[in-house]
Formats: C-alpha cells, sequence, structure tokens
C-alpha cells in the first residue's frame, strides 16, 4: 500500500500517561522513535515540543473515553494534522497487545491513510456542546425530581395530580403550600387559591384533598424536594443566558433552521452544538445520518441479512431530533412531516416512522447548512396534494387555458393541431 504521510505518529491513550510513537518512512526501512509522556500539562507541551522537533505534524489517536481531550487541546493550532480515530478502526490483534505496540500499530496504520477520523468540532462549538449537554442533564434531573414530587404526594394520599393537567401550575402550587404550611386549612382556603380559568370543578378538588394528615417529616421531605426543584430551575435559567451570549455569533444558522417544522430556538442550539455549522466534515448526508445513529446497520453474511436496527451513536443529537420528529408530526401549520409520518407508520409501525422522520430533518439540516437556502422540500408541492387532486386542478387549468386562446381568436382546428404537435414530439 502507499504511504500518505512520511512522518507520523501514533499514540496509546491512558488516564495517567501516554505512548507516542513516531513512525518516519522517509527512508526505505521505516524508522520508529518512542517516548512516553505523563498527561499533566507541561508533559503534554513537552510532546506538542517533541513532535516539533522531529518534524511530525500527522498525529492520531483512539478516542479513549474523555482522555483523549487533553492531548487534542495541547495539540490544537500547533500541529496541523491531529486524528481522533475510533478505536475499533485501530484495534490491535488479541495477544499482540501493550502500550508500544499499540502506539506503533497506530502509526503503521495511520500513514497508510486507511484510518477513518472522528468528527471533532472547533473550539467554540465545543464549548458550546459542554454548555447545552450540561442543560440536558440538569432539565433531566429537574423532571426526575418532579416526579419525586408527585410521588411524595400521592404517598400521602393527595390526588391533586387526577384534577389538575399541571400540579406545578399556579392554582396547585397554592393548594400545596396551604396543604404543607396549614394543618387545619378549609374548604374556603382551598378555593381562595383557585383561578379563573381553572376548569376542575370545585368538588373534585376538594375531594382531591380532602382529610390529609400528612406527619412532620413526610412534610419536611416535600419541602426538601420542593427547595431543589426550585434550584434546578434557577440553575437551567443561568445557564440558558449563557448559551444565548455564547450563539450570538450563530444567529443566522439559528435562524436558518428554525425554518424547519418542529424546530425552536432551544431545539436549534442544541443540533448546532452536536453537528456544528461546517458540513464539509461528512462527505455526505449519508455519513453524517450514521454517524448520529439514525442510518440502519449494514449486517450481511452468506447472503443473509440479520440485524440492520440504528446503532448506538448520537447519544445526545438522537434525543434531540426525535424530539424536533414528534413536535413536525404534530405541526398543523406544516403537514408536510405529518403527511410522511402517516405514510410511513401504515408500513413500519409509530416508533420506525419517528426515527424516519428524524433522519429526514437531519438531511434537510445537513443541505440547508451546506447551501444556506432555508427548509423548502423538492416534493414539498406532490406531498401535499395527492395524484388525483392534481390531475383535477390541472384539468381545470387546461380549460381555463383554452377558453383564453378561443377568445384571443384561436380556431379549434389550431388548437387541435397544436396538441398533436405536442404529442407527437413527445413520443
Amino acid at each position: 500500500m502507499k504511504v500518505i504521510y512520511d512522518k507520523a505518529c501514533g499514540v496509546d491513550v491512558h488516564k495517567s500517561f501516554i505512548v507516542a510513537v513516531i513512525c518516519d518512512s522517509t527512508s526505505t526501512e521505516p524508522k520508529y522513535l518512542r517516548k512516553r509522556f505523563s498527561t499533566f500539562n507541561n508533559s503534554l507541551i513537552q510532546f506538542r515540543n517533541w513532535l516539533i522537533e522531529n518534524d511530525c505534524q500527522n498525529v492520531c489517536m483512539e478516542s479513549t473515553g474523555k482522555y483523549y481531550i487533553p492531548v487534542y487541546n495541547a495539540l490544537e493550532g500547533f500541529i496541523s494534522n491531529v486524528v481522533v480515530a475510533n478505536p475499533k478502526w485501530v484495534a490491535v490483534i488479541k495477544g499482540e497487545k501493550d502500550d508500544n505496540k499499540d502506539a506503533k500499530w497506530i502509526a503503521d496504520l495511520f500513514k497508510l491513510g486507511i484510518v477513518r477520523s472522528s468528527f471533532i468540532p472547533p473550539k467554540d462549538i465545543r464549548i458550546l456542546r459542554e454548555f447545552t449537554r450540561y442543560l440536558y442533564k440538569l432539565t433531566c434531573n429537574k423532571t426526575s425530581e418532579k416526579n419525586r414530587f408527585t410521588n411524595a404526594l400521592t404517598v400521602g394520599n393527595c390526588k391533586l395530580d387526577m384534577v389538575f393537567t399541571d400540579i406545578f401550575g399556579k392554582s396547585a402550587q397554592s393548594i400545596i403550600d396551604i396543604v404543607l404550611n396549614n394543618d387545619n386549612f378549609s374548604d374556603e382556603d382551598i378555593i381562595s387559591c383557585l383561578r379563573k380559568n381553572c376548569k376542575s370543578s370545585h368538588e373534585d378538588i376538594l375531594s382531591s384533598v380532602g382529610g390529609l394528615t400528612y406527619t412532620n417529616e413526610q412534610k419536611l421531605r416535600i419541602k426538601i424536594v420542593e427547595d431543589h426543584i426550585n434550584y434546578l430551575t434557577n440553575q437551567i435559567n443561568s445557564l440558558r443566558d449563557t448559551v444565548d451570549m455564547l450563539v450570538s455569533s450563530f444567529e443566522d444558522y439559528i435562524n436558518l433552521l428554525m425554518t424547519i417544522p418542529g424546530i425552536d430556538r432551544n431545539s436549534a442550539i442544541s443540533i448546532l452544538s452536536e453537528i456544528g455549522t461546517d458540513m464539509s466534515q461528512f462527505s455526505n448526508h449519508y455519513r453524517l445520518s450514521s454517524w448520529a445513529g439514525l442510518a440502519p446497520g449494514c449486517n450481511e453474511s452468506a447472503g443473509k441479512k440479520k440485524s440492520v436496527k440504528i446503532s448506538r451513536a448520537g447519544v445526545y443529537l438522537k434525543p434531540y431530533l426525535i424530539e424536533v420528529a414528534h413536535c413536525a408530526v404534530k405541526d398543523k401549520t406544516n403537514t408536510y412531516y405529518a403527511n410522511k409520518f402517516n405514510k410511513i407508520s401504515k408500513r413500519r409501525g409509530k416508533k420506525r416512522s419517528y426515527v424516519a422522520i428524524a433522519r429526514k430533518i437531519l438531511v434537510a439540516i445537513y443541505h440547508m447548512l451546506s447551501t444556506g437556502e432555508v427548509w423548502n422540500p423538492t416534493d414539498l408541492a406532490s406531498n401535499e396534494t395527492n395524484d388525483k387532486d392534481r390531475i383535477k386542478y390541472t384539468k381545470n387549468n387546461f380549460k381555463q387555458s383554452l377558453k383564453q386562446l378561443l377568445s384571443l381568436g384561436l380556431t379549434s382546428e389550431e388548437l387541435l393541431e397544436m396538441i398533436n404537435q405536442n404529442a407527437i414530439l413527445d413520443t
């Protein structure tokens, strides 16, 4: 095989140290330089200087958890070609494995150009990604605490969740405050908490909280959970303010993605934080779909096709897109994805249909970020109007066109001659 990089460095990354091997293929017999470094920042700077001294600008390492990130940060901006590879592309043969052999094997594969690079976005996108992922985690924690709060009420025989759609609304929260802070509350106290737009009947609301006897310990637990929910809400609001500040330079891209049905501002920010704005990182939309874990697998042997379910990739991006797909299908202002969903769900079921819609949205995002055009599918007209209606509309337009031509002085014989000429040309 042809050597692509005359000087290539393979790095075996661990938590406390790295092993680097430079393969020099400028001569007939390749030469190897091996050195071990600590993962402390000063030692990583020494590693970077060692690469520069040996004139090696091509480095490959495997993506070992989060341990590769400090190494990548030390090399970014100083080494022109830094590749982070999935471990399955640089796996060593079993029984022939140690740190030195791993680094040498990575260097040998990388110099031939057969190691596929993982997508590493620019630093500003990576920083934004850290905030959006943390925001996602805090939102999940808040949801868990809300469920815990509801369970604590249910354990104490409080059935407000049966009469209120949202027990965290103003009316329900006012009633809960009275129940927790007043042992001898009356029916009038409960009814005074209700808002004018409350749809539940007074009898049902009074029945849901009637005869409650919470112990002090139960009340204390509910208040602790409530305080935690309020704390998480403040943290989420603070994070959102920081994210809004970080995305000030991406407003054009955010507005572009918001033209897609189902995508709001928060969804657009989350998607951009995962895939970035430069689609040249992906050779085509098939590669992006595969990277996001939304493409069917390829698993065939001896003429038999085995499981082709989607992969586990896209741990953060995939949930964003599935959530957007649910919103797009329910969007009444634009039924494009709803029609697509109905056609697919008849054959494949609803769960697979949501995945298919999520993939279609991702493909649209890829082309929109590549071209800068707003959302405008090529099959939008055919999707919104079935063939029967299109034939009907075309016939009406044809009749109106004939009337206009006759009114302008054309005879029936001339019209028939035009139609026959077009028919001959089509054949």
